[in-house]
């Protein structure tokens, strides 16, 4: 970390999470002098669901809702940015405070509930940087209050089908009441094809993604998978955060909300190896949860990941550690002897599908 970033992390911590947050964002939007990036680096570099990845390292939703850095972010040497939870109209969130740094165990709970501006913000932000390029991923979800989620899903998937590199459906944040109701496989079987049939009538195609909880057992794994299959979902981010306590450290972990960062690593690695197995090497894999170095991000393509994304390491490490990485995985590749970076996934799947998950 440097001096920069060191003396920032210690002005942020004196701030409130939320507060904090925010802060960082106008610093993106200013162009703070976060460092610069590696050239790119060919080993790294990957074609996926019809779009070419300069890495495999992504910024993951719940960063920038309301799409208002994603091209700061990409500067930052990400491969990819994944803007939103986007609902249909603007909403709030949960009454704060509703985000606690773990800082014992390098980690965050929140309990947000999907606050953004909606729609119509992200849209005319979107529109505004539409030719400047980059892989931008759009995470659509559902209002809390909606008397139809799906529909909320369809309209996100038919709004932002013509900017988005991709979409992301997300139903498996803890925080808005009933939403991981519909990973079980009947609404999950309408809410997927009814979001199909609206991308297929849209202008554009981009591929579908579908983000799931690593707080699912292996039968509703199957299930998911199973639907995944059916409807030709393009692919699935594994995962958002966790409702598990097991090993913390922190007082704050007894707040309501999902964690992230370091202590999901080991329970959302199980989990996409286990839907690797259950998909088949086709369908697209994107690992998320506990990222903070090199090593846990290759770690993640051996268990099966096509790409990856980080977000919570970054507010401990700093806006450097995007670059870091990438510079250590394309080392890391070479030093192997491997072609590219894509050689290595599956070379750990087995050893990561069969570890038990802890409580």
């Amino acid at each position: 970390m440097s001096l920069f970033e060191a003396v920032g992390r210690r002005a942020l911590f004196a701030l409130d999470p939320e507060t904090a947050h925010g802060l960082s964002i106008a610093a993106l939007k200013c162009g703070a002098p976060f460092g610069s990036c590696s050239p790119p680096d060919a080993n790294l570099a990957l074609d996926l669901c019809g779009l070419k990845f300069p890495n495999p390292l992504g910024m993951a939703a719940g960063y920038d809702k309301n799409a208002e850095v994603p091209d700061d972010l990409l500067r930052l040497g990400f491969g990819f940015a994944e803007v939103g939870t986007i609902t249909p109209l603007p909403q709030g969130g949960n009454p704060k405070p509703r985000i606690f740094r773990l800082s014992e165990d390098e980690a965050v709970v929140n309990r947000l509930g999907f606050n953004n501006q909606g729609h119509d913000a992200a849209e005319a932000r979107l529109k505004q940087r539409r030719a400047k390029g980059g892989i931008v991923g759009v995470n659509v979800g559902a209002n809390k209050d909606s008397s139809d989620r799906f529909a909320d899903y369809e309209r996100g998937v038919e709004r932002f089908s013509f900017l988005a590199s991709y979409l992301t459906v997300n139903i498996s944040s803890p925080n808005t009441p009933g939403l991981r109701n519909m990973q079980a496989r009947a609404a999950l079987a309408e809410l997927l094809e009814r979001v199909v049939r609206a991308r297929e009538s849209a202008s554009r195609k981009p591929p579908i993604f579908l983000k799931i909880a690593p707080d699912l057992v292996d039968e509703e794994l199957h299930d998911i998978a199973s639907e995944v299959l059916e409807k030709r979902i393009d692919g699935v981010i594994v995962s958002n955060t966790t409702l598990s306590r097991a090993g913390l450290l922190s007082a704050a972990a007894k707040e309501a909300g999902g964690v992230s960062g370091k202590p999901l690593f080991e329970r959302s690695t199980i989990v996409l190896a286990r839907m690797r197995r259950l998909l088949g090497p086709d369908v697209a894999l994107i690992g998320v949860g506990g990222i903070d170095s090199a090593e846990t991000a290759l770690e993640k393509i051996r268990a099966g990941a096509d790409l990856v994304q980080l977000y919570t390491s970054m507010i401990y490490a700093g806006p450097g550690l995007p670059g870091r990485i990438i510079r250590d995985m394309g080392r890391t590749v070479a030093a192997l002897g491997a072609a590219n970076v894509r050689a290595l996934r599956d070379t750990r799947l087995d050893d990561w599908a069969e570890r038990p998950l802890s409580a």
